[in-house]
């Protein structure tokens, strides 16, 4: 099974719990909703520098006491922390709420300290872990409404996982469901997993959730949830990821910048339950733009980084190169659905544009409850290993002579390494590829084997029937076996390749 969610090193029995959590979201959601209030002016206005100063005394972390492998601290509404929330330690003895105090903190101007209100309460959290003999390291956060992340064995931070995404990339506009409240089981001291409960409320859905945080080379989270819907919900966002893609290999560098690629993710892998593997690349698209793929039973789904090289970005302040990758197990409810991918324009590498979710084929009613349970993986390479060749490189360029706008036609370049194909460095090999244009024309196509860099290259030319975009797929084959994961991807008519 995927998701291991027995006793784990807890002092003893407690009296919360998943039925309580459950149970909390059941009657909330029976209840007129009632948004949570927001912090003071001063701190949702506070400047970037301003707000990063805020840092909680380690001398005030949650079981520091105990010399604990696990170790809590804890943020402040701040800026785009615009709330607070309650959070609960469970133990032994009971439920105590985590009282909050501004001594624990070093707000970086003696004078701004002064003006934070006795009783503001915590934002969020983080959770260090060191198991004995080792220094402990920042492994996980929770921070502004649904939003959670972890860190791989590499100890950086990148992409963002959510509770719950309603209606993103719809024009009614998306709403941002919230974390109100948290309960952190106490863990023994030399436990290897800890475990979070916490209620999710918004104006159309409630929950309860459980995370079991399992650090490691890759640091897994184990998730189930109780939702509860009390207004219908047309497109629902399950285990929801979201991450940055400003430009990569497969895109012009924008006029000025040194980097040779600025991103957090570079693509999109589904395994759809059948035995396909689609690669999908990201874009930074003119307009936003949201792509369904239709899934039978889907595995699992993921945002990768696979480019993992330092000379691909050259920025030695970011450490793009060792963000983790997400991958999601799927476990409930599982079935007809769709993986969806939200793509938004964004200017800057601030912003981030990149949101994909497994979604039910059909809305949610006012009335319904669903039962989630999946797998979150955060690490280098998370998914599941594969005898199929996976895509290292997509190249894309236009054909046309310099006066000519659009392109009349673009070449694409696919390279693919690794798996069975990996073993193949004979160049007249007859590895073909196979290769489907929608709204294009299909001009040519040829493989090519690159010894200097040990992989086989797709190369092929296309050329757009109408202003809809190409949609493309391609793999690699040797007689009848398929040696590759499908590689999908779709041009805009109006790219980063056009005026």
């Amino acid at each position: 099974m995927l998701l291991i969610l027995a006793p784990v090193g807890t002092v003893q029995a407690n009296a919360f719990g998943w039925p309580e959590v459950v149970a909390l979201a059941e009657r909330r959601a029976a209840a007129p909703y009632r948004p949570p209030v927001e912090a003071p002016a001063f701190l949702r206005d506070l400047s970037y520098q301003e707000a990063r100063r805020f840092r909680f005394l380690p001398q005030w972390r949650l079981w520091r006491a105990n010399r604990a492998s696990f170790q809590v601290s804890f943020a402040v509404p701040a800026r785009h922390l615009r709330h607070s929330v309650k959070i609960h330690r469970v133990a032994s003895d009971g439920v105590h709420e985590v009282p909050f105090d501004r001594g624990h903190f070093d707000f970086g101007d003696p004078e701004l300290g002064k003006r934070i209100p006795p009783d503001l309460g915590f934002a969020g959290f983080e959770i260090h872990y060191g198991p004995e003999g080792e220094d402990l390291r920042k492994v996980v956060e929770f921070g502004p409404a649904s939003y959670f992340r972890a860190a791989g064995g590499e100890g950086v931070f990148g992409q963002w996982a959510r509770g719950l995404a309603i209606d993103t990339g719809l024009p009614r506009g998306e709403e941002f469901p919230v974390f109100t409240q948290f309960w952190l089981e106490q863990p023994r001291p030399d436990a290897h997993s800890l475990r979070v409960y916490a209620l999710l409320e918004g104006p159309r859905v409630t929950g309860g959730y459980e995370f079991l945080i399992t650090p490691g080379t890759d640091t897994v989270i184990a998730v189930r949830a109780q939702l509860y819907v009390r207004e219908a919900v047309t497109l629902a966002g399950i285990a929801p990821l979201t991450s940055m893609f400003f430009y990569g290999e497969n895109t012009p560098r924008p006029l000025g910048d040194w980097r040779p690629e600025v991103h957090d993710s570079d693509g999109l892998l589904i395994h759809d339950g059948n035995g396909e593997r689609l690669w999908r690349p990201l874009h930074n698209p003119r307009a936003a733009e949201i792509y369904y793929f239709a899934v039978a039973d889907a595995e699992g789904f993921g945002l990768l980084q696979r480019d993992r090289r330092f000379d691909a970005y050259e920025d030695g302040d970011a450490d793009r190169e060792r963000m983790p990758s997400v991958w999601v197990s799927l476990a409930k409810p599982r079935g007809p659905g769709r993986v969806v991918l939200v793509e938004i324009p964004s200017r800057d590498d601030t912003n981030d544009n990149i949101v994909a979710f497994w979604s039910p084929r059909e809305p949610l009613p006012a009335g319904r409850s669903l039962r989630l349970e999946y797998q979150l993986r955060f690490g280098a390479s998370p998914q599941p290993e594969s005898e199929l060749a996976t895509v290292v490189n997509t190249l894309v360029g236009g054909t046309q002579g310099q006066d000519q706008e659009p392109p009349a036609s673009y070449r694409f370049a696919v390279d693919f390494a690794g798996g069975e194909l990996g073993r193949v460095r004979n160049p007249d090999a007859q590895i073909l590829g196979e290769v489907a244009v929608s709204g294009g024309e299909l001009l040519e196509q040829y493989v090519e084997y690159l010894a200097a860099v040990d992989r086989w290259r797709l190369v092929f030319v296309a050329r757009p029937t109408g202003e809809a975009g190409m949609e493309m797929r391609a793999s690699l084959r040797r007689d009848d076996r398929v040696l590759s994961e499908t590689w999908t991807y779709h041009l805009p008519f109006h790219n980063a390749l056009t005026p």
